[in-house]
């Protein structure tokens, strides 16, 4: 319903409407016209009952009578419409072009995989588990991670039903985010703050691969599955409520540093459709001087010769590499230190993933996954 809201809205006609019943309509229409297995009588009922609690009889009855008269009408959804605002979308195409911007939005209309990350079991123990249990699996892009590969017209259970979940065997992960932790590249041993860590996945990984993690979030509606996440998974990770801002450690006491920076998600939008309605011409800037000031609190805590690693899911360069440039343009002590190889599958050019800069790009109908971006700094002294 949300990568067809702007569809469905057009048909609607909202202006009109209580803004309590806006998604109670859309969700009425569009299993009238997009959802072949459900009946029109039940798409209308279930519609007004939402509306009765949600907004009394009398909205109820116009619920009724707006959808009963859509479903009488003939005509269908067309697919054709615009999916993600105007703005953004010619914003696309100033950066991107019309090629791939027009892939980018397939790209996001489309449903996205569903990719596992190894966690107390390792990948052949994964696939061996889900094969026996009749879901069949390939390697995610880049060798990063089992992508559920359902047959058409097939469902698979939802990740909690799935074989090893319950026992932490894997968590679910793009390919995009565990190609950040392995682009890190933290040593063995070495203490890391992941600092904006729920839900937990990067902390998971990172403890994995050898690091000594301590993970925090700011945000406490996102601690419990911080804590579960990592609970579930079995790993040693220190757990810590604190805003990066206020950070409860000493300056340059810390030898890393990972900043998955809160952002706009703009290479999430397959996985997160609502997202591209939340946005407005300026949510881009206003993100991104947040993010300015994320990175500099986190510089201040890198002791010299550690690494600090900025992250987010955006394919904005405001949130990306002007925010690194910027950075390091106000911190002459720090400077650009990519890994020297980036662990790939198979036939993958060893640079595909690495801007002109050294930093990690992925734009998602290119690559195959989510977007992502990190740059890797190391301070000298």
């Amino acid at each position: 319903m949300l990568r067809r809201r702007a569809e469905l809205d057009h048909t609607l006609a909202l202006a009109h409407a209580d803004p309590r019943l806006h998604d109670i309509l859309r969700l009425g229409l569009y299993q009238l016209r997009c959802l072949a297995r459900v009946p029109h009588h039940a798409a209308v009922s279930t519609s007004v009952e939402l509306a009765r609690e949600t907004a009394g009889e009398a909205a109820a009855r116009y619920v009724n009578q707006a959808l009963r008269k859509l479903a009488a009408a003939r005509d269908q959804v067309s697919g054709a419409g615009a999916t993600h605002p105007e703005w953004l979308v010619r914003r696309w195409r100033a950066q991107f072009g019309d090629l791939n911007t027009d892939r980018l939005v397939a790209w996001n209309d489309a449903k996205p995989p569903l990719t596992l990350q190894p966690a107390r079991w390792d990948q052949r123990t994964i696939r061996d588990r889900l094969r026996a249990a009749g879901i069949e699996v390939t390697e995610a892009p880049f060798g990063a991670g089992l992508r559920l590969n359902p047959a058409p017209r097939t469902r698979y259970p939802a990740p909690a039903g799935l074989p090893g979940f319950t026992e932490g065997g894997f968590l679910v992960q793009d390919a995009a985010q565990a190609l950040v932790v392995r682009y890190a590249a933290i040593p063995t041993g070495v203490w890391v703050y992941d600092a904006c860590a729920a839900p937990g996945g990067k902390a998971v990984a990172l403890a994995r691969a050898g690091a000594r993690v301590v993970a925090g979030d700011a945000r406490l509606g996102r601690l419990p599955r911080l804590i579960e996440t990592t609970r579930r998974c079995g790993v040693a990770v220190h757990l810590l409520a604190a805003d990066l801002l206020s950070a409860p450690f000493a300056p340059g006491s810390l030898q890393a540093v990972l900043v998955d920076a809160p952002c706009t998600a703009t290479g999430t939008m397959a996985r997160h459709p609502d997202a591209r309605w939340r946005l407005r011409p300026g949510t881009i800037a206003r993100a991104a001087e947040r993010q300015r000031r994320l990175l500099a609190a986190a510089a201040a805590l890198v002791a010299p010769g550690g690494v600090l690693v900025y992250a987010t899911c955006s394919l904005e360069p405001e949130e990306n590499a002007l925010v690194v440039t910027d950075m390091l343009r106000r911190n002459a002590e720090f400077r650009r230190a990519p890994p020297p190889s980036l662990p790939l599958g198979a036939g993958v050019v060893e640079g595909e993933l690495f801007t002109d800069e050294g930093d990690l790009f992925a734009f998602p109908p290119r690559h195959g996954i989510d977007g992502v971006y990190a740059a890797r700094l190391v301070r000298s002294r």
